[in-house]
């Protein structure tokens, strides 16, 4: 049953980094709780429910072209969900602008993604 929880919670980030990357905000808000508290990790703070997250992306996506890529997935020990990512972020002209492994940490609620912070 635990090995079942886990490959579904990485089917459902490996869903939303997926759809984040190809910049389909809808799709990726069909697996995000429409109240999530989200990481603004361009502006900093956080950002509230669906169109917080639309807005939010939208922003970023226009200034510059990042790339996130599921590499791991753990439950810690406040059973919380630990992505590990590789980042590449790029500008507008292509150029890499960083790349860097992050951590994501989410909290899922009924089956979706109620919080996502950054560690």
């Amino acid at each position: 049953m635990v090995i079942e929880q886990r490959i579904d919670v990485r089917e459902l980030l490996h869903y939303v980094y997926t759809s984040f990357n190809a910049r389909n905000i809808d799709a990726a808000l069909e697996v995000i709780h429409p109240d999530a508290d989200w990481a603004n990790t361009m502006e900093g703070g956080l950002v509230k429910g669906h169109e917080g997250i639309r807005d939010c992306w939208s922003r970023q996506w226009s200034y510059i072209d990042p790339h996130v890529k599921l590499i791991d997935v753990e439950v810690d020990e406040e059973g919380r969900v630990v992505a590990d990512a590789h980042q590449i972020i790029r500008d507008m002209t292509g150029a890499i602008v960083s790349i860097r492994d992050i951590q994501h940490i989410f909290e899922i609620e009924d089956g979706l993604l109620r919080t996502m912070r950054i560690r």
